[in-house]
């Protein structure tokens, strides 16, 4: 009796076998939550800023130590709260509190720094956009520019006769500067064709000026800016000493004719504090208007 015979299936062949395949398991990452993620962001910059602060108080705890008629960071203190408690006093032209001598200082450096800008800045559009002028003033600004500001102070006291306008002439000589020179760089560095397209539509040099050249340069116009009211706030200080009257340079001058150090400390971070909120404010409103970043 002959078997059944075999019939061969598609199971049967070799590739029909199963196999089966191990597959590795994939770790899902977790997203980060918004606010656990800028709250990282806020303490990577705070902690750092902490520690660098913290290293500054440890050393000036060791120079008050070692140092005979230094400070210490616990009487320095004291001195702020005791100047602080009323810094707005008045009881005569030579005695008023460092409220007044920081605002007296800021108006000096807003006439100094607003005369630079209304002056500065036209000049560098001009220098930037005609080769005549920029042959004509590049030469006085490479002379006048090494000069040291405070080298200007003589030249306005006897100019004005008065000390109050010479430190304002001081402010605007080394104020013009970086605003001229970051002005003019920034209108080379227009493309060229939007010039181009300006001479084929036929614009006049005005329109030039106000719709193409002004909108592209002002990021590098508001860097001048910042770097122009840095230097100001640093002269200014400078500047007072030598004219007195009323301000934060004259008032340090003065702490220091009656040896009182802590004093002199606190004005230090005061300039230190408000030359930075200047520059601040300068950058974020140069990264408001910076048409790059948008």
């Amino acid at each position: 009796m002959n078997p059944a015979p075999h019939i061969v299936t598609d199971t049967d062949t070799p590739a029909a076998r199963a196999e089966v395949i191990a597959i590795p398991a994939v770790k899902v990452r977790r997203r980060t939550p918004r606010w656990q993620a800028r709250l990282n962001g806020v303490l990577q910059r705070v902690i750092p800023a902490l520690l660098g602060l913290l290293l500054l108080g440890v050393a000036w705890q060791f120079a008050a130590m070692y140092s005979k008629g230094f400070p210490t960071p616990l009487s320095t203190l004291e001195s702020a709260l005791t100047l602080f408690a009323d810094p707005f006093y008045n009881e005569g032209p030579n005695d008023q509190g460092i409220g007044w001598n920081v605002l007296a200082s800021l108006t000096r450096v807003g006439i100094g720094f607003g005369l630079a800008a209304l002056v500065g800045i036209p000049l560098g559009f001009l220098i930037g956009r005609f080769l005549f002028v920029a042959r004509m003033f590049n030469p006085l600004i490479a002379l006048l520019r090494p000069v040291s500001p405070l080298a200007w102070l003589p030249i306005g006291l006897l100019l004005f006769q008065k000390a109050e306008p010479a430190s304002s002439w001081t402010i605007f000589i080394c104020s013009i500067w970086p605003m001229v020179i970051n002005t003019a760089d920034g209108v080379k560095r227009v493309p060229q064709d939007y010039l181009n397209v300006a001479r084929v539509l036929r614009l006049s040099e005005w329109t030039v000026m106000r719709r193409i050249l002004f909108p592209a340069v002002l990021p590098a116009v508001l860097t001048g800016v910042r770097l122009s009211v840095g230097i100001a706030w640093l002269v200014i200080v400078a500047a007072e000493m030598l004219t007195g009257g009323l301000g934060i340079g004259f008032w340090i001058w003065n702490e220091w004719n009656n040896l009182n150090v802590e004093n002199i400390i606190i004005a230090i971070l005061i300039i230190g504090v408000v030359g930075l909120l200047l520059e601040q404010a300068l950058m974020l409103l140069a990264r408001r208007v910076s048409w790059q970043d948008n």
